[in-house]
């Protein structure tokens, strides 16, 4: 629910009311899947993908693209350390 301010004044003038919701739930999946990449890539020693993927938002797409086409990590052990 956005406060009434914010619907009236704030950035969110003009735009549907879903607009809000929409960008949230954007970040929350960028956040993972930045996450889930750069954990994987400082545990592989791959500096340069932490680097590319801390300095790049792509709404998670170049994260995937790490994970599973270059990682090649099975989505079984995406949330599993290796001992």
């Amino acid at each position: 629910m956005i406060p009434t301010a914010l619907q009236n004044h704030g950035a969110f003038v003009g735009l549907p009311v879903w607009v809000p919701g929409l960008i949230i739930l954007l970040v929350i999946w960028t956040l993972f899947w930045k996450g889930l990449a750069l954990w994987h890539s400082a545990r592989r020693k791959q500096g340069w993908w932490f680097v590319i993927m801390l300095a790049l938002n792509t709404a998670g797409i170049l994260e995937i693209i790490y994970l599973f086409l270059i990682a090649k990590i099975p989505s079984s052990e995406l949330f599993h350390s290796k001992k």
